[in-house]
């Protein structure tokens, strides 16, 4: 019982692992756990919806995404931390974090962790674009956020991307710095899983779709229905 559904980033082992943010996690869900009479496994669903609602909003669209409740909180009791402690996430390209250099490629971890979610590949383009819009890294790095409006959903990213006002530069560690071809000023940071969106062919012509004038509305809709298949990811109950 510790899958999404049930609330089990407030428990051992996954509320200590560096890629949840363990400080910035025990500040917001444990004030959530002691006042909330509901599942804090919907609340937390139910709230993310509210931001990306806020967000649409914010680049000046109206949406409601779809929330299904029902899901239950697991308990300690009910779970055996030891053997869960080696599903540890040591990477998450959604919110442009790796723990630690690995021989596998950032981008290739991304696409491994898009395969085992279920989604497709424009389903994990336009997630990636939206979560950088969003502002939504791990430790607030502002790697890939393409953006003078942080945290409106804009398709903003894209349209940097494919920009050829843009220049990538490496500058080590797997970080390119974004600079001006005509002036050499550096305007954004990014990394590998940024750029790959712009430098893969396939991912190119997605994100080509949505930087394009006229799709901003189609952007925000179909990151709502992505996003919404990842809250029901295992909601086996509504198949």
């Amino acid at each position: 019982m510790r899958d999404g559904a049930h609330s089990s980033i407030r428990l051992a082992p996954q509320k200590d692992w560096e890629s949840n943010e363990p400080t910035r996690l025990a500040r917001v869900l444990g004030p959530i756990a002691t006042t909330v009479g509901a599942n804090l496994a919907d609340v937390i669903v139910l709230a993310g919806n509210l931001g990306v609602e806020q967000a649409a909003k914010a680049a000046g669209f109206a949406v409601e995404v779809p929330f299904a409740p029902g899901r239950g909180d697991a308990s300690d009791a009910e779970t055996d931390a030891a053997s869960f402690a080696v599903l540890e996430t040591l990477h998450d390209g959604y919110r442009n974090w790796l723990k630690k250099n690995y021989v596998v490629k950032p981008e290739e971890l991304l696409l491994d962790r898009t395969q085992l979610m279920g989604l497709t590949a424009p389903e994990m383009t336009v997630l990636v674009g939206g979560m950088r819009a969003l502002g939504a890294n791990h430790g607030g790095t502002a790697h890939g956020v393409f953006t003078d409006r942080v945290g409106a959903l804009t398709p903003d990213f894209f349209v940097a991307l494919t920009d050829m006002t843009w220049t990538w530069v490496p500058v080590g560690g797997g970080l390119y710095e974004i600079r001006d071809r005509e002036t050499g000023r550096t305007k954004w940071t990014a990394t590998r899983v940024d750029l790959v969106f712009g430098s893969n062919a396939v991912l190119r012509a997605y994100a080509e779709v949505y930087a394009q004038d006229g799709n901003a509305a189609k952007f925000v809709e179909d990151f709502v229905a992505a996003w919404v298949k990842v809250m029901n990811a295992d909601r086996f109950d509504l198949a």
